[in-house]
């Protein structure tokens, strides 16, 4: 492992440099009535299995023949010159010519030489002695009126000899050879068959790659490459494969598994494999022998094998059906577009190949390098270089198509060429993209259109349920389309699909049909829904209809869901009723012009209704009696004009946030069934309000979620909640309380607690008898001034703002497990080292404790030290370790940062601090933050990171670093703001005045 990772960077640095044109990678200059038939033979056998292209003469010339002009420009366009100085080598006035034009060679055109002694010492050699200087004496007499010929042979004769080079003498010819082989890899390096001014970007992940393989172990390792189409696997797997490939006894790379299958089948693979690693033309019946031969011929044998494109499963099971099949270091790399097939072979370890990081740089230069033929465009193309790099998107394939499409045209043909592509997609870049389409089922097929033209960076959770009104089995669907990389999900809930995949998806439903938008699948552009709207023919999936001003629906009998979210414009509806199918109807925000709905609802399948946001809705329908399946989920939030809420049956959800309070005796049916219930901000409108909302609450024993936020209520505190058994989650936030109502401490299966804005001076000391609450929000609470003991399960504490707080004494316990604690602009609460030795005492009590899983413990309170026992400190926002301090068994990192606000910035709410952790100069994924900070004073943040907090791959490169002499270990504090106005980000007002690690 450290040999290759220390070559990795010097044999990458002569990427962007100039080298010339070779047309030989070495000149094999020997004796041939020596050694023609043996060991030249034998190496020039072996050179050519590596892939080495060798210059060998086969010519059998007469003693004294000139050499030819041919031979001369040979050894001028080789890189490499391999001299087998022989007994006899001296003899041959041709060889002596080829040695003083190769000793030219290399002071004059920087090619090596690596001299060969075979049977002959260097010694006899260098001074010309024994049977060399037998072959001189002859020369004199021959050529005594061109003795200067004679000195100039002599001459290159020393040099030679005095290179590093083999001696065979006393030693196996075959491990001589595999000696030259290898350092002849070893030294050619990239230079076999890649362009390697074309690798943009490939250091780190050939790296990573290389970590993957672990070379320093002797077992069989299969390692899956894993993207997108065009997203570079193929070239990665190539330099990782030139790299390393001498290491091997035997090596092959199957290019196009795919392609070669289709179009002659798995034995030619076979046949192919077993050429390139045994050098044998084998001739196999059928699949099932080409198994036994691979299995049983190399078994024992070291090799190194690419499987490039592979799409089937039966191809990974004939060609490297498990580790058993090769000898022990040996490795196989496999590049697919199928994550699930190489969970279904079992591979070691799958690396995912990604599109080029963000650095428009790496962009530019590669776009560059195929438009014009140099690093960077010239200064006139820049703009247009940088809109083409962002509408590729990182997609290397895409940017190289681009790139050499563009080359030689105007800068007119480049904007007309960008404002093509904004509306079709680059045909060459098409096919390449589809062929991952084709592959799919029908029901994929049809979830990546719909992703495609309508769902692209929106929730997973919402797509899903939208893809289930379909029919199209989402759960099983989008895991097929992420195992083939075609979509994938952000922070584990967004779904992302790569524009040009997106682009593709519509392309695909453009052709059904691209004179008649009516006989398409789907819609999504506003000129073809008002087409087929007036035209009444429609027939799929409606959204985006935000600016009709009037929408007549007529039935659809296939039509489950209706989403009209923020239709500004909507004035009123035809019958919904007349839509039988529907499950789910959204209005949300048609708050403008819409005021009323049909005067009832026979819909038997309606189970979810959203109204939240129309302020100007004065009523809701009746439901009728034959709707058996009343909603499960009604949402009213925010229509503050509401008159009536009539219904017969029960609900699981309800949000009537923000409308009246007197419309709750017309509605007490409605709470039967509830599991979650929102009343926040209500407005009331008589005195009886609270008896009213109690009598509401009264029973609800199903109940698991409540907020009550906003709702400025006196006598709050005569309301029960000791029937609510399985209330999981309580919102009282801002609702001008003075004291807790006492019955809270009833609620045992309590979870989350938000007490926020609120007036009481302290809270219950009996809510230490909630043993499952883990979250606690008491922010802006500006009278507290103490803290009972808390639950010893709480895990999460926000409480910013605390004014009057002064003492945290009961706060922290040894056997807690509170892992996030967050205290700002508790002023009276400065530098509290006391509290900082009790939150470490806590971690290393409960670092083991079967419920603390996410790795990570961190608190957020005012002080200006950091604590003497963090010997490495800076000023500033990093600061670094050295590696020879850290150790495998290392139970975590603490990280202590003070920060502060810039005066001069504008207060936000969403800034937020990130701890960066960085390995010899390079920052491992995973980032820890804190967000939300507004510090009117200097704060320290205080966090402690166990390794289960960083995914393995970052866990591994950090142990690798260590054992391989990597340097150092060091943190960077990364501040950010986010405006929710423009939707961009912005200086952050906070920054770190110094950090300890």
């Amino acid at each position: 492992m450290a040999t290759i990772s220390t070559q990795t960077v010097s044999s990458l640095s002569s990427f962007y440099s100039s080298t010339p044109q070779w047309k030989y990678d070495v000149f094999l200059s020997f004796r041939g009535k020596d050694t023609r038939n043996n060991f030249t033979d034998h190496l020039y056998v072996a050179l050519k299995q590596k892939g080495i292209f060798t210059f060998r003469d086969e010519e059998k010339l007469e003693t004294g023949k000139s050499i030819s002009s041919e031979l001369m420009k040979a050894i001028e366009k080789s890189r490499f010159a391999i001299v087998i100085l022989s007994r006899n080598y001296a003899y041959s006035t041709w060889c002596l010519d080829e040695l003083v034009k190769i000793i030219g060679c290399m002071k004059e055109m920087k090619m090596t030489v690596l001299p060969i002694f075979y049977d002959v010492d260097p010694s006899t050699v260098r001074k010309q002695v024994g049977i060399f200087g037998q072959a001189f004496a002859k020369h004199g007499k021959r050529f005594k009126d061109y003795i200067e010929k004679v000195q100039t042979w002599r001459t290159a004769l020393r040099e030679v000899a005095n290179l590093k080079g083999w001696h065979v003498q006393a030693r196996p010819e075959s491990q001589i050879i595999q000696n030259v082989v290898g350092e002849l890899c070893h030294k050619l390096g990239y230079a076999f068959s890649e362009n390697t001014e074309n690798l943009v970007g490939i250091i780190s992940r050939v790296e990573k790659l290389e970590s993957c393989l672990d070379l320093g172990s002797n077992d069989v390792r299969i390692i899956g490459i894993w993207g997108m189409r065009g997203i570079g696997k193929t070239t990665l797997a190539r330099v990782v494969f030139h790299m390393v490939s001498d290491k091997f006894e035997g090596c092959c790379f199957l290019a196009n598994v795919r392609g070669v299958c289709e179009k002659d089948g798995l034995v030619r693979l076979q046949q192919q494999l077993i050429l390139q690693i045994l050098n044998e033309n084998m001739s196999v019946q059928d699949v099932n022998e080409g198994v036994l031969v691979i299995k049983n011929r190399l078994h024992h044998k070291r090799i190194f094998l690419v499987l490039d494109d592979v799409d089937q499963f039966n191809q990974l099971d004939k060609l490297a059906g498990n580790q058993v099949w090769f000898g022990l270091g040996s490795r196989v790399i496999i590049t697919t577009r199928d994550k699930h097939l190489l969970q279904t072979l079992g591979v070691d370890e799958i690396y995912e190949a990604n599109g080029l990081t963000y650095d428009e740089s790496l962009h530019l230069h590669l776009l560059s390098l195929k438009a014009f033929k140099k690093g960077h465009p010239p200064e006139d193309y820049l703009k247009l270089s940088e809109d083409f790099v962002y509408y590729a998107h990182g997609l290397p394939l895409a940017i190289e198509i681009l790139g050499l499409f563009l080359c030689g045209r105007s800068i007119n043909e480049w904007k007309s060429t960008l404002k093509r592509l904004k509306e079709f997609l680059e045909n060459e870049i098409l096919q390449v993209l589809r062929i991952s389409f084709e592959g799919l089922h029908e029901t994929e097929k049809e979830i990546f259109l719909n992703i495609a033209c309508f769902f692209n960076h929106m929730e997973k959770r919402k797509v899903v349920e939208i893809l289930n009104y379909l029919g199209l089995f989402p759960e099983f669907g989008l895991g097929v389309l992420f195992d083939k990389s075609l979509v994938k999900f952000h922070d584990d809930h967004t779904l992302w699909m790569h524009d040009l995949l997106q682009e593709m998806g519509k392309n695909i439903v453009y052709e059904e049909c691209p004179k008649e938008p009516g006989k398409r699948g789907k819609l999504w552009l506003f000129k073809d829904i008002n087409d087929v709207l007036t035209k009444n023919t429609v027939s799929s999936y409606l959204d985006n209809l935000s600016m009709y001003p009037t929408i007549l629906f007529k039935p659809f009998d296939g039509l489950k869901f209706i989403q009209l979210k923020n239709s500004l414009k909507l004035i009123e509806t035809h019958d919904f009723n007349e839509i039988p199918n529907l499950e789910k109807l959204v209005l949300e925000g048609c708050c403008k012009k819409l005021r009323s709905l049909p005067s009832k609802f026979e819909i038997e399948s309606l189970e979810i209704l959203i109204l939240s946001g129309c302020s100007n809705l004065k009523r809701i329908p009746e439901f009728g009696e034959n709707m058996e399946s009343w909603l499960r989920d009604l949402n009213l939030f925010g229509c503050s004009k509401l008159e009536n809420l009539v219904t017969k049956k029960s609900a699981e959800e309800v949000d009537v946030s923000g409308i009246a309070t007197g419309l709750l005796p017309y509605s007490n049916a409605l709470f039967r069934t509830l599991k979650k219930l929102a009343f926040s901000g209500f407005m009331p409108r008589s005195p009886n309000c609270m008896g009213l909302l109690s009598t509401s609450l009264s029973g609800l024993s199903s109940l698991t979620k409540l907020n009550l936020s906003y709702c400025n209520l006196v006598g709050l505190l005569s309301i029960s909640f000791s029937g609510l058994c399985s209330l999981t989650s309580l919102d009282l936030s801002y609702c001008n309380l003075n004291a807790i109502p006492n019955d809270i401490c009833c609620l045992f299966s309590l979870k989350y607690l938000c007490l926020s804005g609120n007036n009481f001076s302290c809270l219950l000391e009996s809510i230490a008898q909630l043993s499952r609450l883990y979250w606690l929000l008491v922010d802006n609470c500006t009278s507290l001034r103490s803290w009972p003991k808390l639950p010893l399960n709480i895990i999460y504490i926000v409480g910013k703002d605390f004014t009057s707080l002064e003492t945290l004494q009961d706060l922290l316990q040894p056997n807690s497990l509170l892992t996030c604690l967050c205290l700002s602009n508790c002023s009276k609460l400065v530098d509290n080292q006391g509290f900082i030795d009790m939150f470490f005492a806590m971690i290393i009590n409960s670092l083991w404790h079967p419920l603390f899983l996410s790795g990570i413990h961190d608190i957020v309170f005012p002080g200006s030290e950091i604590p003497k026992w963090f010997r490495h400190q800076s000023i500033g926002d990093e600061v670094s370790i050295p590696y020879s301090l850290l150790c495998n068994e290392c139970l975590g990192i603490a990280v202590c940062v003070v920060f502060c606000s810039h005066s001069h910035h504008q207060i936000h709410e969403d800034n937020s601090l990130y701890c960066c952790l960085i390995v010899n100069g390079k920052q491992i994924n995973s980032t820890p933050g804190i967000i939300g900070i507004v510090p009117l004073l200097d704060h320290i943040w205080l966090l402690y990171l166990l390794p289960q907090f960083y995914q393995y791959e970052d866990i591994k490169s950090l142990w690798e670093c260590n054992a391989n002499g990597f340097s150092q270990i060091g943190i960077k504090i990364l501040s950010k703001c986010w405006d929710l106005k423009t939707n961009k980000i912005i200086p952050s007002m906070v920054k770190a005045k110094k950090c300890g690690l």
